[in-house]
């Protein structure tokens, strides 16, 4: 009996050892990128500076760390791109030039994200090139988010772009959904945008392996709907 018993529950360890590292990769790091060599540096919004967390990590996230290219379970080319240890280790910091996490997004040849995914915007590439001339810091910032702005080319195609675009645009509409355009993202905007952005329960939560939108960035989105969704 007791030997039953004995091998009931190493049985049961086993299980719970086997979900939990099945598991891991499902749910998103609360400390994006952060270990004990390299804490999170969270300090008040400047606009002289580009953040790792609220900036960076989303662009990564959503154009490059998905699935069949290098998020944790695909790993492409033996590479992973999911936070920040191993993001830095693609960065030579204090030179944007010289760093593969930025030259092969600006290659001529088999750039990144590849064809027919499209490729970072201006923007984007500029936050990542100050990001790493200014060190490629493990950084984040509160505040510098402000609900009275809710334009859509000011705040809400600023946030779709950098946390939504990557995985719906005409050449990996996640879900079926594109929103790449303002035509597509005011659809989106009358079907299950909210729910989704909200994580409301019954929706596909969204940004997808990411952390979720500021409390701020939701309610910039929540107001411009409510203003009836203007291409302003």
């Amino acid at each position: 009996m007791n030997r039953f018993k004995s091998i009931t529950l190493m049985t049961f360890f086993c299980g719970l050892s086997l979900c939990i590292i099945q598991c891991k990769h499902e749910f998103p790091n609360p400390n994006p990128g952060g270990n004990s060599s390299t804490p999170t540096q969270t300090s008040s919004c400047s606009a002289d500076t580009v953040y790792f967390g609220s900036e960076i990590l989303p662009i990564i996230n959503s154009n490059c760390a998905t699935s069949g290219c290098h998020d944790a379970i695909t790993h492409k080319e033996g590479i992973i791109l999911t936070d920040y240890t191993h993001i830095v280790n693609r960065v030579s910091p204090f030179n944007a030039e010289s760093s593969s996490l930025y030259t092969v997004c600006v290659s001529g040849g088999e750039r990144m994200p590849p064809k027919p995914m499209p490729a970072l915007t201006q923007a984007q590439l500029s936050k990542l090139i100050i990001w790493i001339n200014q060190g490629a810091l493990n950084n984040n910032c509160t505040g510098g988010c402000d609900t009275t702005s809710f334009t859509y080319s000011g705040t809400v195609s600023v946030t779709i772009n950098t946390y939504c675009k990557g995985c719906h645009n005409p050449a990996s509409t996640g879900g079926g959904i594109d929103l790449s355009t303002y035509a597509a993202v005011k659809t989106a905007a009358g079907g299950r945008l909210m729910g989704s952005i909200l994580h409301t329960l019954g929706f596909s939560a969204m940004p997808k392996g990411g952390n979720q939108l500021s409390e701020c960035q939701v309610t910039q989105i929540e107001k411009w709907i409510q203003a009836g969704t203007p291409n302003n």
